[in-house]
């Protein structure tokens, strides 16, 4: 939280985007030449019969979780620099999987409670007030294994801002009206922003639920209405204590740090209870296969999520070459991926199209991910955006098609050094800002990565075509690609994916042949989802309880 937060900040401050997403903006279809019922839309068509296979349900495969490094309480992360303002992070070990059954969204409120409802000397308009002089900051995050409260100052203002700093996490204020004003804005982020305004943000939590359904990963971060509902204030101060402890808490350092600083920070923070509740256990994930899941809204888009969960992550020996695999398939908002060149420079179906290798979560307006979102399990995604409804099915074969293509041969060496060198100069980006390389350094610790974006240049400047093709074969499959689509008419969707028959497109220009014969093949890419695993839910429902 800074001086100049507006309420429209803190409303959007629970809500993260990330996940294949395929949103599909209102517009009047080109027209289409006479045709039987097998190329009508795809929301809507109507077929006795596959001209497909059906194919067999795939069995669940459950990826163990893989425990993030242990550290020890306190542990201290330092950067040196020369700039003069002062970067602090805590990280503590305590995320939405801390949420208690019926409380879901404790975590992150309780950690936005602290930053944004004052404390015993100062109310939340103070706080404010008192930081503005400053020109200091003070702010917080939650994920799902991991909450932050950060801050930034001028070393001149840092005797002053750690006055406060320290009194934002050791007194606050626990007021109730800031309770109902935070606990009215969590609600207010699902009921009427997830679930009415953001179809994307829809999706993926979605896809988030159905890959990791009855495991603590299952429920968004920021709650459930039930959940939220729920709690009181006396939940609040009992999970502060229980969760903000020594033992949890990772101390981040960076600027202008001298032994001064450390052992002030240290002081304050043993302050802290030593220890609160034990840690949770994650179990593996549940690991579904070939499953499609229709959310019914009232929207004139259709929204999709698409991905599986993997054991691969940070650390493994193939996962550089899987990462620069997704980017040259799809680097997040870049131009130089495959998808986008073909599904929106030679198509015009969408403004973009993207593929991850590891949870992505969009750091503010910018195109890079936010740090210090650890996961003990990983998974692979792809985004479509906006897509016409009629052509929902094509645009998400062709999302399927591009990415067998890329796991049946090795890529072009002049297109994947396009990326390469991309990714080389763009990493450097990505750890621009004291803060983010700060948050890098927490990041390879609990990942037991140090130096990990060096190490991913290292790589990058050695890895071949055929390394990376055979390295994303050996952990992304298509046909466990699981389907989250948000749609007005989910029924006659549902049935198009049960269809299974083509679904040939028209364009209101011309295009080029190849491109046509490309459609072709791609109008025939059979989905990985048997009939048998289609289900329609309302968007109501959506992480209501």
């Amino acid at each position: 939280m800074t001086p100049f937060d507006s309420a429209a900040a803190r409303l959007r401050s629970g809500l993260a985007v990330v996940g294949l997403l395929l949103v599909a903006c209102k517009s009047a279809p080109a027209p289409r030449p006479e045709t039987d019922s097998t190329t009508a839309d795809a929301g809507t068509v109507a077929v006795a019969a596959s001209s497909m296979p059906d194919p067999a349900v795939k069995p669940a495969s459950p990826v163990p979780a893989r425990p993030l490094a242990t550290t020890t309480p306190m542990q201290v992360v330092k950067l040196a620099t020369p700039r003069p303002i002062v970067s602090l992070r805590l990280a503590f070990r305590a995320g939405s999987i801390d949420d208690p059954p019926g409380k879901e969204g404790l975590t992150a409120l309780t950690t936005r409670l602290l930053v944004e409802g004052g404390t015993k000397t100062y109310s939340s308009a103070q706080l404010l007030d008192v930081l503005y002089p400053l020109a200091g900051e003070i702010d917080a995050s939650t994920d799902k294994e991991l909450s932050v409260i950060s801050g930034r100052v001028h070393k001149d203002k840092l005797d002053a801002f750690l006055k406060v700093f320290t009194e934002v996490l050791l007194d606050p204020r626990f007021d109730e009206k800031e309770l109902e004003r935070l606990k009215t804005a969590a609600l207010n982020s699902i009921k009427n922003r997830l679930r009415s305004e953001n179809d994307e943000a829809l999706g993926k939590v979605t896809l988030d639920a159905l890959l990791y359904a009855g495991h603590p990963y299952g429920h968004y971060v920021g709650g459930t209405v039930k959940g939220l509902t729920s709690i009181t204030m006396a939940d609040v101060k009992a999970h502060w204590k229980n969760v903000m402890t020594q033992d949890r808490l990772i101390i981040g350092l960076a600027g202008p740090v001298d032994v001064k600083l450390e052992n002030a920070v240290k002081a304050a923070a043993k302050k802290l209870p030593e220890k609160g509740v034990a840690a949770v256990t994650l179990p593996p994930a549940p690991g579904p296969l070939g499953q499609t899941l229709i959310v019914k809204k009232d929207t004139a888009s259709t929204a999709g999520s698409f991905g599986f969960t993997y054991s691969l992550r940070r650390g493994d020996p193939d996962f550089f070459a899987v990462a620069l695999a997704l980017s040259y398939l799809g680097e997040h908002r870049q131009m130089h991926g495959v998808l986008f060149t073909e599904l929106r420079e030679k198509r015009g179906l969408n403004y973009g199209t993207y593929a991850y290798a590891e949870h992505f979560e969009q750091e503010g307006w910018s195109s890079i991910s936010r740090v210090n979102i650890p996961r003990s399990t990983q998974e692979s995604t792809l985004w479509l955006r906006p897509v016409e409804p009629q052509n929902a099915m094509f645009a998400t074969r062709g999302a399927v098609h591009y990415l067998s293509e890329l796991l049946k041969a090795p890529p072009p060496a002049d297109k994947l050094d396009t990326a390469r060198g991309f990714l080389i100069g763009y990493t450097r980006i990505w750890e621009q800002t004291d803060p983010r390389r700060l948050g890098w350094l927490i990041d390879d610790l609990l990942y037991g990565t140090p130096g990990h974006l060096e190490k991913y240049r290292a790589a990058l400047a050695k890895l071949t075509p055929e390394e990376v093709q055979a390295a994303a074969a050996r952990h992304l499959d298509v046909a466990n690609l699981n389907f989250v689509f948000v749609t007005k008419d989910a029924e006659g969707l549902a049935q198009a994916v049960k269809a299974r028959m083509p679904s040939p497109i028209t364009y209101p220009s011309p295009k080029a042949p190849d491109v046509l014969e490309t459609d072709k093949v791609i109008a025939e890419v059979p989905l990985p989802t048997p009939s048998t695993q289609v289900r329609v839910i309302d968007a109501a429902t959506v992480m209501e309880q």
